[in-house]
């Protein structure tokens, strides 16, 4: 690997199958019923994340495990085709490649996960030699690592002694537990990046301002707002950004490309205001194509699109 490694991205890896129609309710009882469009894409949070901060222009490498299937090939294939160095992912013959069934509407979204290799992950699998050619440490879809879970502040600690900043997106936790040692992370956590309902869940508190005040220890704060747009805060320090103004096709990935664009202006120490105003544009303008990755911007296309807005 390159000795100069911008992120280190440990997360899952699967691909989503995207359904897309007017009406996406399964009806049981052998009914059959059509719908407009599916499409097989690349999916994960932490590869979406992966592929939209090589869009940007980063150079990322990522650790997880794949089976030894169609589904795992097909995603390391298509990673190693938008520049992700795949050298440390793991080919398992004992797992099968986790996926996605998405049910996709313009506004919203319903998911379905097959976990898969995603479990399988452990903190054994990480060559800590990596850190010596890296930047930066990020970790998606915490709550589906399970076998990474118990040892993750472990890791970050050792990240940040070997001089690497940190970043952490949960998701969402389908066991709704909303711990699993979580707060052991954070403690090692330079920038988080819950969305609203995640940062609520997480505090256990009913207002986002309440949930702030419960994560202010954390150095960098940035949290997805949907089409609302974005919250980020530093020490005293707080900006809001707006959602790009546009034709919403597909929201699937749009808050991990939100997570690439922050992470972008954080790495090139850009202002806490850039940096939310690019991950802000990033999140819109990936929402403009189906899957989290068919309408990810280069830097470039963002930036036009922050001007274009400024105009307005």
């Amino acid at each position: 690997m390159s000795s100069n490694v911008d992120l280190l991205v440990v997360g899952e890896i699967n691909p989503d199958l995207i359904l897309q129609g007017e009406d996406l309710t399964p009806a049981f009882g052998q009914t059959e019923k059509l719908i407009q469009k599916a499409a097989l894409t690349i999916g994960s949070s932490s590869v979406i994340f992966a592929c939209g901060a090589a869009r940007l222009g980063l150079k990322v490498s990522f650790v997880g495990i794949v089976g030894d299937d169609v589904f795992g090939h097909y995603m390391l294939s298509e990673m190693q085709e938008r520049g992700i160095d795949t050298t440390h992912c793991i080919i398992s013959k004992r797992e099968t490649t986790g996926f996605s069934l998405i049910f996709s509407q313009p506004h919203d979204r319903a998911i379905l996960t097959h976990a898969g290799s995603m479990a399988s992950l452990r903190y054994a699998d990480i060559d800590q030699d990596l850190f010596k050619c890296v930047k930066h440490l990020h970790l998606g879809s915490f709550f589906m690592l399970s076998g990474l879970q118990k040892d993750t502040a472990k890791l970050f600690a050792a990240a940040k002694a070997a001089g690497l900043t940190t970043s952490l997106d949960t998701n969402y936790d389908p066991l709704e537990t909303w711990d699993s040692g979580l707060p052991g992370v954070l403690e090692h956590t330079d920038v988080f990046l819950p969305n609203e309902t995640e940062a609520l869940h997480i505090t256990r508190q009913e207002s986002l301002e309440k949930a702030l005040e419960k994560l202010s220890d954390i150095p960098t704060l940035a949290v997805k707002l949907g089409s609302k747009g974005g919250f980020a805060k530093q020490k005293d320090k707080t900006v809001t950004a707006p959602s790009l103004d546009i034709n919403v096709v597909d929201t699937t990935g749009a808050g991990d490309t939100f997570d690439a664009g922050f992470l972008y202006g954080y790495l090139n120490g850009w202002s806490l205001e850039q940096s939310l105003q690019l991950a802000c544009a990033c999140g819109s303008l990936s929402t403009q194509g189906v899957g989290g990755t068919g309408a990810q911007p280069t830097l470039e296309e963002a930036l036009k699109a922050l001007e274009g807005n400024s105009r307005q």
